[in-house]
C-alpha cells in the first residue's frame, strides 16, 4: 500500500474543526483498501480551544498527529511544518475550514497514480466569492506573471498534492525564510496537472484573512516578505506625490480665479513634493529586498514546535465524527507512529 499524508494547517478553528474532521474521514474511508493515510494537523498556536479539540481527536485515532507550533508563524510556515513531518509517497495539503472540499482527494490521487508529481487545484470563480475579491485576485496573478520568471494560473490555492520527490525538495533544499508556496510549487517544475474545484462557503467560524493580511500575502508573493517600516516609507512617498497633485490643482484654481499668487512658489513646492515622493517610493521597494536579504542572513528556523499529540500505542480505535464510517482502520498490531 502507498502511504498518503494529509496536511491541514489550522488557526482558530474550534467551531468547525470537528465537522471538517468528520468530512475528511468520510472521504478517506472508501480509499483505505488502497492507501494508508496519516493526517497531520498543524496548529498555528490558536488562542482558543482548537488544540484541545484536536488533541481529543488524536487520542482516539491512530494515524492522526497534531503538531502545535510555539507561536503563530503563519499559514505558509504551518504547511512547511506539515511537509517536514510527513514522509509518505504523496502529501496532500488543504485548509481545515471546508472551503477546500475533501471530496476532491480521490481525483487528486487518480492523477497522482497516472504519473503527476504535482496536482494543483484551481479555484473556479463563483458569485459567492465577491466581485472585488475575484478582480483583485486576477490582478495579482497577472502582475505576478508579468514581473516574475514563472506564471501562476489564476485561482491557484494552497490545495494541492505533492509527490514524495517534490516534497523532499521542500524538506531538504528549498528552505527560504519567507516561503511563498504558490510560486515555489510552479518554480520546481516536474509534471504538473490541474483540477478545478468550487470554493465552498465556510460552514462555521469566520475567515482569519482580513484585507490587511491579504494585501501582505500578495506583497510577500512578489517580494517574499514585507517589512512594515519600509512599507511606511513607500506609502509616505505615494502620499507626498499625491499631495503634489493636490497643490498643483489648488494653484491652478488660484491662478485662474484670484489675482493673488506668489510667482514661482507653486512650481517649486509641486516639484519638490513629487520628487521626494518618487524617491521614497523606490527606497521602499529597495527596502523590501533588503529585508529579504536580512531574513536570509539570520537563518532562523522557519517554525518551532511546542508539542505533538498522537495516540498511544495501545489505544483502541474509536468513532470520530458522524457514523461508523469515520472509524480510522489500522492494520492488526499496528502502533501509533
Amino acid at each position: 500500500m502507498k502511504t498518503i499524508g494529509v496536511v491541514v494547517p489550522v488557526y482558530r478553528e474550534e467551531e468547525g474543526i470537528e465537522l471538517f474532521h468528520a468530512r475528511l474521514w468520510e472521504t478517506l474511508d472508501p480509499l483505505r483498501n488502497r492507501y494508508r493515510f496519516q493526517v497531520i494537523y498543524v496548529v498555528d498556536k490558536s488562542p482558543d480551544a482548537t488544540e484541545a479539540k484536536l488533541q481529543g481527536i488524536a487520542a482516539a485515532c491512530r494515524g492522526v498527529v497534531v503538531v502545535v507550533l510555539s507561536r503563530r508563524f503563519g499559514h505558509q510556515a504551518a504547511l512547511i511544518a506539515g511537509i517536514d513531518r510527513c514522509h509518505a509517497d504523496a502529501v496532500i495539503m488543504l485548509d481545515g475550514d471546508l472551503q477546500h472540499p475533501p471530496e476532491h482527494i480521490s481525483p487528486m490521487l487518480e492523477r497522482f497514480e497516472a504519473g503527476a508529481d504535482i496536482v494543483q487545484m484551481i479555484r473556479e470563480d463563483t458569485a459567492a466569492g465577491g466581485a472585488m475579491k475575484r478582480l483583485c485576485s486576477l490582478w495579482f496573478y497577472r502582475l505576478f506573471g508579468s514581473l516574475g520568471p514563472i506564471s501562476i494560473p489564476p485561482g491557484s490555492a494552497d490545495f494541492r498534492l505533492l509527490s514524495n520527490r517534490v516534497a523532499e525538495i521542500f524538506r531538504s533544499q528549498i528552505r527560504e525564510q519567507n516561503p511563498f508556496l504558490r510560486g515555489l510549487v510552479f518554480w520546481v517544475g516536474f509534471n504538473i496537472v490541474y483540477l478545478p474545484f468550487v470554493c465552498h462557503e465556510r460552514q462555521r467560524g469566520t475567515t482569519k484573512f482580513n484585507v490587511g493580511r491579504l494585501l501582505s500575502f500578495a506583497v510577500n508573493g512578489l517580494c517574499s516578505f514585507s517589512k512594515v517600516p519600509l512599507r511606511i516609507c513607500t506609502m509616505f512617498g505615494i502620499a507626498l506625490a499625491s499631495f503634489s497633485l493636490v497643490l498643483a490643482a489648488a494653484q491652478l484654481i488660484a491662478y485662474l480665479f484670484s489675482a493673488r499668487s506668489v510667482p514661482g512658489w507653486a512650481s517649486l513646492m509641486i516639484g519638490l513634493s513629487f520628487a521626494t515622493g518618487v524617491q521614497l517610493f523606490f527606497v521602499g521597494i529597495l527596502g523590501e529586498y533588503v529585508g529579504l536579504i536580512f531574513d536570509e542572513v539570520k537563518r532562523r528556523p522557519l517554525y518551532l514546535v511546542e508539542t505533538v499529540h498522537e495516540a498511544d500505542a495501545g489505544v483502541e480505535d474509536r468513532v470520530i465524527g458522524r457514523g461508523t464510517s469515520n472509524v480510522l482502520r489500522t492494520a492488526p498490531g499496528e502502533s501509533a507512529r
